[in-house]
């Protein structure tokens, strides 16, 4: 008797989900069948809603991850919520095994007063809200301040201060949502302060996403040349370490006087430590204070502070994941324990449940990251199959249709990819232009 190939769900079509799809299907010589569950309409996950869409050659990164898709082995599941829809005892009944792959979904906290104030908003809102995600598509952002701060030295903070020192023309070209663009288009926005705790050595943003904000037209980037300043660790490893070399070469070529002829202007602060935004009724300022590496490489105060006259505040100071209901969580690292992908309760190991991506290991690495880190956890899930071990009691069709649930299938997504790319045409704008609103993307996916 022919045992049934293995019945596997994966929660999150990002490209921690899809790589561990794709290693399923290579591992197995195709003979696995993969269920890839989301709760949005589209797939893709950051590459779609979080890769700045200015970043073209990036976001091709999606082309790679649909054809995981289109494998026969493999089905998409659209608007399936974990948690809403579906629990994890469901999908425990409807699969061999699991994998939850769901990223890393909301910004950490500053800790500092005023934190709430309106103006004061995560980066993640604002990228979802420039992306086109469906959750931040009614989102409003006060674009009306003349300076705004952006706090980090990471690669999605220097996205943000990108797209807010872009002109619309020069975002046209993108698949920016129709309604943000008319919101850009309106900005008043003309200096933003990017503002790091450390030095220039310590910044997390590669060198050529770094380079970019000097090649904007009609923008001035400063760097103060008191904050090039390195102690001898940091000058130590701007020697031995090229990315940090290369780094700290594009800010010293931005320590001359601004030029004060261009209409926008990015001030990069190294060394200053925000410990209060300022306002009653909304943000009206940024308090920092000046810091230092002490003898253990930690960051210190001096007493010395400033105000820097902002109307609103983008924090991007890292992400974190959010727990999964009934799942083990470590409240502390913000990630699934776990060992390989092996998920790890209170009792040891907990059998048919594995990890992948962010909620694995932390928001740490780049898209490509998350090749092998699938690929080891899908090793140990199939080193783990007993194939005379009992067999899904139900099918997750049987399930979704006792609900009444109308999913997106990837046939459904096709015709929002479709829908997107008619009306880019129509608008004269790029190769596609995102629906955010989830009515019009459900409209799209079942036309007529």
């Amino acid at each position: 008797m022919t045992t049934a190939p293995p019945h596997v769900a994966v929660i999150g079509s990002g490209p921690a989900g899809l790589y561990a799809a794709e290693a399923l299907v290579k591992q197995t010589d195709d003979n696995v069948r993969v269920d890839v569950l989301d709760r949005l309409p589209t797939p893709y996950g950051l590459v779609r809603y979080g890769v700045a869409p200015d970043h073209k050659s990036i976001k091709s990164i999606a082309r790679y991850l649909q054809r995981v898709l289109e494998n026969p082995a493999v089905r998409f599941f659209g608007c399936v919520e974990l948690g809403r829809d579906v629990s994890r005892t469901d999908l425990l009944d409807c699969y061999d095994a699991v994998i939850y792959s769901t990223g890393a979904m909301v910004d950490r906290h500053l800790g500092v007063p005023g934190e709430d104030l309106p103006g004061s908003v995560a980066a993640t809102d604002f990228v979802n809200w420039y992306c086109g995600h469906p959750d931040a598509a009614d989102h409003a952002f006060d674009l009306t301040a003349e300076e705004v701060a952006v706090i980090g030295v990471g690669n999605v903070a220097v996205d943000v201060v990108r797209i807010l020192a872009k002109t619309v023309e020069e975002l046209r070209e993108t698949d920016i949502p129709e309604h943000v663009m008319e919101a850009l288009a309106a900005s008043k926005v003309r200096r933003v302060h990017m503002v790091g705790r450390r030095g220039p050595a310590q910044a997390k943003f590669t060198t050529k996403e770094l380079r970019e904000l000097g090649e904007l037209p009609g923008v001035s980037v400063h760097v103060r040349p008191e904050d090039m300043e390195l102690d001898p660790a940091s000058a130590e490893l701007a020697e031995s370490d090229r990315h940090v070399r290369g780094n700290v070469k594009v800010l010293n070529g931005w320590t001359g006087d601004p030029d004060e002829d261009r209409p926008r202007r990015i001030d990069v602060r190294f060394w200053r430590a925000p410990v209060e935004i300022l306002g009653t009724e909304r943000v009206e300022g940024l308090r920092v204070e000046r810091t230092r590496l002490d003898e253990s490489g930690r960051v210190t105060g001096t007493g010395e502070y400033e105000t820097l006259p902002v109307g609103m505040v983008l924090r991007s100071v890292g992400y974190q994941s959010v727990a999964l209901e009934g799942v083990p969580f470590d409240e502390r690292s913000f990630v699934v324990p776990n060992e390989g992908g092996r998920i790890v309760g209170p009792d040891g190991v907990v059998p048919r449940e594995y990890v992948a991506g962010w909620i694995k290991r932390g928001p740490t690495g780049v898209v490509g990251t998350n090749k092998s880190d699938a690929a080891e956890t899908v090793r140990n899930l199939l080193a783990d199959l007993d194939p005379d071990g009992p067999r899904p009691a139900r099918t997750i069709e049987e399930l979704l249709e006792s609900r009444g649930l109308r999913v997106v299938t990837y046939a459904d997504w096709l015709n929002l990819d479709a829908a997107e790319i008619e009306l880019a045409r129509s608008l004269g704008r790029g190769e596609r232009v995102k629906l955010a609103r989830w009515e019009a993307m459900r409209s799209a996916c079942h036309p007529g």
